[in-house]
This record gives structure tokens, C-alpha cells and sequence, in this order.
């Protein structure tokens, strides 16, 4: 892929942002004949590269991996690629339709042009720059600060403190045990990463539920695409915009895809606790939530297995029979204290999630907690879109499933806008 040389810096559309996002909307506006450009501040796609541990695998089938024009059709459409494997994938898409990408080349402000259209401050090899455009799109995604509870510096020094973002493996760490806060997708797949590994974990658990890997001889992932779940607008789910704040599932594609059953690595060995509420030095304390944790998202596994079990028998589809998961262990007591020194942990990874930070973006879009208002994407301000947000539109709007179809309303907007003002 060549990369653009722009000898101007004006333009009709900015994206901001050049991973799975912003280079579909790219896909789009260039089928369309649109003038705009790709402003990344690294590399395409680098997230997948260097905010992944070494042994990450999706935990969506590889045939959820679509993109506009571009789709996975390698030989396991039922697998689960790797952190390698995701990015060869990813660094395939670009050269298919040669975007106008501009790489190392961050932008720091964004502000409203009097008269219409916008202006972005970039800073890149070149210094500060200064672009122009009637339309952006906002493809950074949601997830830029990582939360990490304020007493977290007033633990013991000694202790290694990590985020999830820039864990890779158990060598990275100091010789001894570890203790990882949450239990989401993230949190579970590095507590069993480094339980594999060999190492002691210490696991504090937030409320994040669980499902099964397979259920009736088919991925339930597959199951729930057919279903429609991942296509259903976000408005139509119980509690309706509220679903945004949920936290995602946790199960694993590794070794061919399983379930993460935090109850069988307690018999294993993994230490249990329930939310983690404070500490200092090398004291912790935690709330007496671990029961009901655990309960929680086994609740919602079996709930799921039975919204599976009526699509099932709806739709008269021959399938293997199931089972309810049965608890293999349960708690003895509810843990509320840890000393770190006594048990050997040494170091500890953040694993509680990320906030989005917008303080670049300096126009009116945002509710009061910083999180942008918009419909399917389609901001108040007249040429202002978001992209990639977790259930920006629907549950596959931040997966590679519910992309394209996101990328193509943000692009038809643009085009639709351009007709609006050739028709006044």
C-alpha cells in the first residue's frame, strides 16, 4: 500500500483513527468517490498488535471477522485467531482498496470552524499541523484511560503494577504470585493465562457474567448470530441505552475455544474474592460479593443456554441435547482481606476496564460523564460522527461482526449530507 502524499491539508472528510473503523468508513467514502483522508496516530491497526498479551485469541468465531469488501475465508472459519494471526489479517485489508492514510500523525484539538466544518490540530513528524475539513469521523474507539482505583499508589512500591493493555506474559513478571482485578473478558483470560502458566493467582471478581463456549454442538456465538442478537438496535434491548455500560461475557477461544470456569480454577487452586473495595501498603480488602459473583454469571451462562434450547426448538433444528452447568465449587466463606507479602504476590494487574477520554474534542457532543451523545453514530453537530463504539448501534457495532454495517450509515450520512446541500 502507498501511502498518500498530501500536498494540502484540507480536505471533506477526516477519520480519525485507522484501525477496523476508520478504515471501513475509508472503504465506503473511497467506493463513493469522497474526498477525505485517514489520520492515525501510530501505525494502522496497531492496537491489535501492542494492547494484546502474547497468547490472546478472539472469542468470536473467526467467520465474525468481516470487514466492507474483505471477510476471513481462511481454512478455519470456526476457529478463533490469534493476536498474529489477527493482525496479518487486518494488515491485509488496506492494500485491497489503497486509503488515503496519513500514519504518525496524532490529532490533539478539535474545534469547530466559524461558518461551518471543522479544524484539526495534528502533531506528527512534521510538527503541528493544521487541517481543515467539512466532515469528521471519531474511529478512536472508547476504551483510551485505563480505570485503576485512586488508593492504587499508595500500595507497597515493591509491588509491580500493570495494566491489562500492557500485560504479555507470566516473564514480564517478578518471580511470585499475582493478583488480577476483574473478571472481564480480559481479567478472566490473563487470570487463566498465568494459571497455565504455573503461576498462583489471587482473582478479584467484578460482576461481569459468563457463557458457554458451545451448547448443542454449535459455538454459541453462532448461535446467537442466527438469533439475531448481535443485529437487534441497542434501543430495543431491556433497559434500552443502558446495555452500553454492560460488561461483555467472558469465555476464551484459546486451544480451540472453552468456557472459563473461575470455579474449576478455584479447585485448581486460583484464590476467589469478591469486589476489591481498597488498600494500602500491602493490605487489601475486598467485599463479601464472591458468591454472589459467581452466581451472577452462571445465572446468565444457563439463561442464555436457554434462550439457545427455545430458538432451538422454535425453529424445529435437529441439535444435540444440553445441560445446565452445575457449580463443580462454591466458597466456604466470603474472603475480605489480602496480605500481599504474606502470600507472595509481587505484582498486580489492572483488569477493571477503560473509560473513554474526549478532552481533545472540544465541541458539544457530550453527556455529563464525557461520553458522546449520538443516534447510530449521527451526532447534534451537523457533520460530527462517531464509529466503533461499543454498542454504538447494536451488540456487534464494536466487533468485527456489526462493523461494516455501522461504517456504511456513517458514510451514507456524509454523502446524503452532500445531497442535501446541492438540493437547498
Amino acid at each position: 500500500m502507498s501511502l498518500h502524499k498530501l500536498d494540502h491539508r484540507r480536505t471533506t472528510v477526516a477519520i480519525v483513527g485507522g484501525g477496523q473503523a476508520g478504515l471501513s468508513t475509508s472503504w465506503f467514502l473511497t467506493r463513493d468517490g469522497v474526498d477525505h483522508v485517514v489520520l492515525e496516530a501510530k501505525t494502522l491497526g496497531h492496537e491489535w498488535r501492542d494492547r494484546r498479551w502474547d497468547n490472546f485469541t478472539l472469542v468470536t468465531p473467526n467467520w465474525h471477522c468481516r470487514l466492507p469488501g474483505y471477510a476471513y475465508d481462511g481454512p478455519e472459519p470456526d476457529g478463533f485467531m490469534g493476536r498474529d494471526e489477527i493482525v496479518a489479517w487486518l494488515s491485509g485489508y488496506a492494500p485491497t482498496f489503497d486509503p488515503p492514510v496519513v500514519e504518525h500523525t496524532a490529532v490533539t484539538r478539535l474545534t469547530e470552524r466559524e461558518g461551518g466544518g471543522f479544524v484539526l490540530t495534528t502533531s506528527g513528524p512534521d510538527g503541528e499541523e493544521t487541517w481543515e475539513a467539512e466532515h469528521v469521523v471519531l474511529a478512536t474507539g472508547g476504551y483510551h484511560l485505563p480505570i485503576v482505583p485512586s488508593w492504587a499508589s499508595a500500595l507497597d512500591p515493591s509491588i509491580t503494577q500493570l495494566q491489562s493493555a500492557d500485560y504479555r506474559n507470566d516473564d514480564q513478571l517478578p518471580e511470585g504470585a499475582v493478583l488480577v482485578v476483574g473478571s472481564g473478558q480480559s481479567g478472566a483470560q490473563i487470570a487463566e493465562d498465568l494459571h497455565l502458566a504455573g503461576r498462583q493467582v489471587h482473582l478479584a471478581l467484578g460482576d461481569a457474567p459468563r457463557v458457554a463456549r458451545f451448547h448443542r454442538g454449535r459455538d454459541c456465538m453462532t448461535w446467537l448470530a442466527d438469533m439475531g442478537l448481535y443485529d437487534t438496535p441497542v434501543a430495543q434491548y431491556p433497559g434500552g441505552v443502558a446495555a452500553r455500560e454492560k460488561t461483555n461475557h467472558y469465555v476464551t477461544g484459546r486451544d480451540g475455544g472453552r468456557d472459563i470456569d473461575l470455579r474449576q480454577f478455584a479447585l485448581e487452586g486460583m484464590r476467589l474474592y469478591g469486589l476489591l473495595d481498597g488498600g494500602r501498603d500491602g493490605a487489601l480488602s475486598f467485599r463479601p460479593t464472591l458468591t454472589a459473583a459467581l452466581d451472577g454469571a452462571d445465572a446468565v451462562y444457563n439463561s442464555i443456554c436457554r434462550d439457545i434450547d427455545r430458538h432451538i426448538e422454535a425453529q424445529g433444528i435437529d441439535a444435540p441435547a444440553g445441560a445446565p452447568y452445575e457449580p463443580v465449587w462454591v466458597p466456604e466463606s466470603e474472603p475480605t482481606s489480602l496480605d500481599l507479602a504474606a502470600e507472595g504476590v509481587t505484582s498486580v494487574v489492572w483488569a477493571i476496564g477503560y473509560r473513554p477520554d474526549y478532552r481533545w474534542v472540544q465541541v458539544g457532543v457530550f453527556d455529563g460523564t464525557g461520553r458522546p451523545t449520538h443516534t447510530r453514530g449521527v451526532t447534534s453537530v451537523p457533520g460530527l460522527y462517531f464509529l466503533g463504539l461499543p454498542w454504538l448501534h447494536t451488540w456487534g457495532s464494536g466487533r468485527f461482526h456489526g462493523i461494516a454495517r455501522d461504517a456504511e450509515h456513517v458514510a451514507t450520512a456524509i454523502t446524503g449530507a452532500f445531497d442535501r446541500v446541492a438540493a437547498g
